[in-house]
């Protein structure tokens, strides 16, 4: 889970795309489900960068519960949940 909170972390870097934001994606299929719904824009069933970028983006959003800029575990899991049952996302996990 420490690896995730990094990664959500250096999503809101100021670089405009985190090459590895998609893999907030691949760990969580529930968020996967509900990012390429919300935010595959050319509709192809896949996230690109820039995609996966603003899904994190957004999830980063949803979760960062204290509004300091990260998502710890806790956070994390807190949004995971959100996605679920906000966004009717299958919550297998």
């Amino acid at each position: 889970m420490p690896v995730l909170v990094l990664l959500l972390a250096a999503a809101g870097a100021d670089a405009a795309v985190n090459p590895r934001a998609i893999e907030l994606f691949e760990r969580e299929p529930a968020l996967m489900q509900w990012a390429l719904r919300a935010h595959d824009r050319d509709g192809d069933g896949r996230l690109s960068q820039a995609e996966a970028q603003a899904a994190a983006d957004a999830f980063r959003s949803i979760a960062d519960g204290d509004g300091d800029g990260r998502v710890t575990p806790y956070e994390y899991a807190r949004g995971v949940e959100f996605v679920i049952a906000r966004y009717a996302v299958g919550g297998e996990r």
